[in-house]
């Protein structure tokens, strides 16, 4: 069955060459729509096809690009892509093609919180959506990461740090976010594997679809998928929620997808509002990310280690010595030799168990693992709201 095809046209080419060009293109042509350019325009142009305003004013497959610099540079060409992307719609031209990442259904009700990176609190804000909404719902946990297991696996109640080190100890990665939820959040949990993620969020490869079946066993009310780095879980949730901060551009590459097919934005820190607002009149909370002792520090001598920059001042210890290296383990393990201390608080992430925990062990201190609580003045009544909607759905 032949395609049908939107075509995106410049005023830097001659109506006649864009005539003879679509007439080659092996799809059936329903519409074309002028992004820009006038060098080439003499008024009354007929492309043979009518001129539409926007990608979604005619029912397409996907959307053909014949415009070129300097009316289209990547960066623009990329915005278009996200565009149409977001619409279900697949996006060509002379020399590429992006097909919109496959999202499957789950029976469930869900939420996904993606990010459009690593180390900008998305996993802090996955188990921040899950407690708020615990509060009143049976919620699972699905987390998606690249040190996720071979099969999925079901954490029903918090690992204990022994667990944990068993678990390294016996090859595993011990510090995956479902083990973070699990522990940290207080939900039951499923964790996934993924490799590979694509320019638009598809990971090359996941189980994730066996851990939305896993974690529907338990019967929750509603799932809470969590994402890995710029990649996004493969299912057709209800709702999204993009975090992100000033580290990632909203408009490089295909980010400005996440934007579009998400419903809130957390910024964490920094985040390019003006150019999140040229995408999408997507709402945009702001949030700060504070360490939580899961125990009192009781004013003991502590060694902090965290992957992130959330700050150390409140916490009721003496702080000895502060470590953002959880992710660079020969650093790590050069700052250990240094470090003399009773308590080594320390984010459940990266080197966390394999590292950080079996060093305190040997010198016989005690590790107090930590969360990363998210204060916002607006983000738990969005949550809410999102969380009937995607019930109602």
């Amino acid at each position: 069955m032949t395609q049908r095809a939107l075509v995106l046209v410049d005023g830097e080419h001659y109506a006649p060459v864009v005539r003879d060009a679509l007439a080659a293109l092996p799809y059936e042509v329903v519409g074309a729509l002028l992004v820009g350019g006038t060098e080439k325009l003499r008024g009354g142009e007929d492309y043979g096809v009518p001129l539409v305003e926007s990608l979604d004013a005619v029912e397409v497959d996907l959307v053909v690009d014949l415009s070129d610099e300097p009316v289209l540079g990547p960066r623009e060409r990329f915005l278009w892509a996200s565009r149409a992307l977001a619409l279900g719609l697949s996006y060509a031209g002379a020399d590429f093609r992006f097909d919109p990442p496959p999202l499957h259904p789950v029976g469930t009700s869900s939420v996904a919180v993606i990010g459009l990176g690593k180390r900008i609190g998305k996993t802090a804000v996955a188990g921040h959506v899950a407690r708020v909404l615990a509060r009143d719902r049976r919620i699972v946990v699905v987390a998606m990461g690249r040190g996720g297991p071979a099969e999925p696996e079901l954490v029903e109640r918090p690992p204990t740090l022994e667990e944990l080190v068993e678990l390294s100890r016996s090859g595993r990665h011990a510090a995956s976010d479902h083990l973070e939820a699990a522990a940290l959040a207080g939900v039951p949990a499923v964790g996934c594997r993924r490799a590979g993620g694509g320019l638009a969020g598809a990971p090359f490869e996941s189980n994730v679809l066996e851990g939305a079946l896993l974690a529907a066993q338990l019967d929750p009310e509603l799932l809470v998928f969590d994402g890995s780095g710029a990649a996004i879980p493969p299912v057709d949730t209800d709702a999204r929620i993009l975090v992100m901060n000033g580290r990632h551009d909203p408009r490089a590459g295909l980010n400005a997808y996440r934007v579009l097919v998400s419903d809130l934005v957390v910024d964490t820190g920094g985040a390019d509002r003006e150019s999140i607002r040229s995408i999408s009149g997507i709402p945009v909370v702001s949030a700060v990310l504070r360490l939580r002792p899961a125990e009192p520090l009781a004013g003991r001598r502590t060694a902090v280690f965290t992957t992130g920059p959330a700050p150390t001042d409140d916490l009721d210890a003496e702080v000895v010595h502060v470590s953002r290296n959880l992710a660079q383990r020969d650093a790590l393990r050069e700052e250990l030799e240094r470090i003399d201390a009773e308590v080594y608080l320390v984010e459940l992430k990266a080197a966390a168990v394999d590292v950080v925990a079996e060093a305190a062990l040997a010198r016989g201190a005690e590790v107090v693992l930590a969360a990363n609580d998210v204060v916002s003045d607006e983000l738990d009544e969005r949550v809410r709201e999102l969380a009937k909607d995607a019930v109602r759905a």
